[in-house]
């Protein structure tokens, strides 16, 4: 699950010897390292923190933007879940049952955390990103970063979610 987002979901599966092997397309494996880049960028000082542009309010929706959507994965909550994703991450999964499959299977993390402790919000790509601290259900510590987007009616959504193992952080 090293430094996968939602709406890089994609492997192609193939079989090998000893069973299905997951192969990552081309495209995928650029996106994720442009990914990596992107965060140790933001470690290492390049990024500006998004939380001076943010105010008080918007911080606190965020973080229960996120807050309720891991409660929704923690009840199987699909529809509430879903319904906190972005539209492009709706467009992209098409439905609620989708959405959940593809979270229980490579976010297990986000999905049942044993721990779950905001961080900083900085800036990636333009958008103001919430870093989480995550211990998943076999104890195993990840950073989440949750991009977040402002809807119209001034609400937060969902843009995705990148997850990164310690190990993998160059900063």
């Amino acid at each position: 699950m090293r430094g996968q987002a939602f709406a890089d979901h994609a492997p192609v599966r193939s079989v090998g010897c000893d069973g299905p092997v997951q192969r990552l397309r081309p495209a995928l494996i650029l996106r994720r390292t442009f990914t990596r880049a992107l965060l140790t960028f933001a470690f290492a000082g390049g990024a500006a923190a998004q939380g001076s542009a943010l105010s008080d309010g918007d911080r606190s929706a965020i973080r229960d933007t996120i807050s309720k959507q891991v409660e929704a994965f923690r009840h199987d909550d699909a529809d509430t879940a879903f319904g906190l994703a972005s539209p492009t991450i709706q467009a992209i999964f098409g439905s609620a049952g989708a959405f959940m499959d593809m979270v229980r299977q490579g976010y297990q993390p986000v999905y049942r955390p044993k721990a779950f402790d905001f961080g900083e919000i900085v800036e990636l790509d333009g958008r103001p990103t919430q870093k989480v601290h995550v211990v998943g259900p076999e104890g195993r510590r990840v950073t989440a970063f949750y991009p977040m987007t402002q809807q119209s009616d001034g609400s937060w959504r969902i843009d995705g979610c990148y997850l990164e193992a310690p190990d993998e952080h160059q900063a």
